[in-house]
């Protein structure tokens, strides 16, 4: 399994495509492993013509975890956010963009195209802010700009991505997983009980580390409002959301488009906060096509 040390810290992460093609990197979101990348899409994307690299995030999955690293209370945090004050947590979304950086700088890749999904759509935002030289282009996948002026997920959403579940037997933490990726996901393009199930019981099974989110909220949270920011990236920018998103409302996508310069910006019916097999074939041709015609 490919691990490299990135930005200081143990990085895994997987490799799919010809390695002379263009490298798109894939930034995956809150508590989630690379594996959440269905690989029917990572195989679509590289038959596209891209050297397609996804990786765990910090503090999840293979890659370096932060133990006995405290991240303050939601409720704390949530509060001095909204007195204009910023927390101090264990590390930031800056510093997650730093260790996409440190991939590529460790893979020997120049420039990417970079797509991320959810809080990765975050991280990507601080990679194309803050790294432009680095970026071919960007694509935005369920995410948002942190304006807490913005429709906020459904309460089930949010209950469902916070609570955990009662104990960490194999068993109860399947049914936890089902019923959050049934409370998050696409009405419109509901997967298939057993795909679902074995999908989640892969995750545990390749890693189970609850402590890991908790930090990965931390550093959202003490992001805040990333609009100004995101008016001054010049990276190509495609913005995809579903309008049936419990979790991250379709107004984060819009706001973020209309936040950066020249942003393209696509809705889809019925999706939710999920890649459905449904939606493959369309969320890759999107996302080459905007790389395809990216100048950068």
């Amino acid at each position: 399994m490919p691990k490299v040390t990135a930005n200081g810290i143990d990085i895994h992460y997987e490799e799919h495509g010809d390695p002379g093609d263009p490298a798109m990197l894939l930034v995956m979101g809150f508590g989630a492993q690379l594996t959440l990348w269905p690989d029917e899409l990572v195989d679509a994307l590289a038959s596209q013509g891209f050297r397609v690299i996804r990786y765990d995030n910090r503090d999840i999955g293979l890659s370096q975890k932060f133990d006995g690293v405290k991240a303050p209370g939601i409720v704390r945090m949530t509060l001095m956010s909204k007195l204009g004050l910023t927390p101090r947590v264990p590390y930031t979304l800056r510093d997650m963009a730093a260790d996409a950086i440190g991939l590529l700088d460790a893979l020997d890749i120049g420039k990417a195209h970079i797509v991320g999904a959810s809080m990765g759509g975050m991280i990507a935002q601080h990679v194309a802010a803050n790294y432009p030289d680095r970026c071919r282009s960007f694509t935005q996948i369920f995410s948002t700009t942190g304006n807490p002026k913005l429709p906020q997920a459904r309460k089930e959403a949010l209950q469902a991505l916070v609570t955990r579940p009662k104990d960490n037997a194999e068993e109860v933490l399947v049914e936890h997983g089902v019923m959050l990726a049934r409370t998050i996901g696409s009405p419109g393009y509901p997967s298939p009980e057993d795909r679902l199930r074995e999908r989640v019981l892969t995750s545990l099974r390749r890693s189970f580390y609850p402590e890991g989110p908790t930090r990965h909220l931390a550093a959202i949270v003490a992001d805040g409002d990333r609009s100004r920011m995101l008016r001054n990236i010049s990276v190509p920018t495609l913005v995809l959301n579903g309008e049936d998103d419990p979790l991250v409302p379709c107004e984060g996508g819009r706001d973020t488009a209309a936040c950066i310069p020249g942003a393209k910006l696509k809705t889809i019916p019925g999706w939710g906060h999920d890649l459905p097999l449904e939606l493959v074939e369309i969320l890759s041709d999107d996302i080459a096509a905007h790389a395809r015609n990216a100048t950068n």
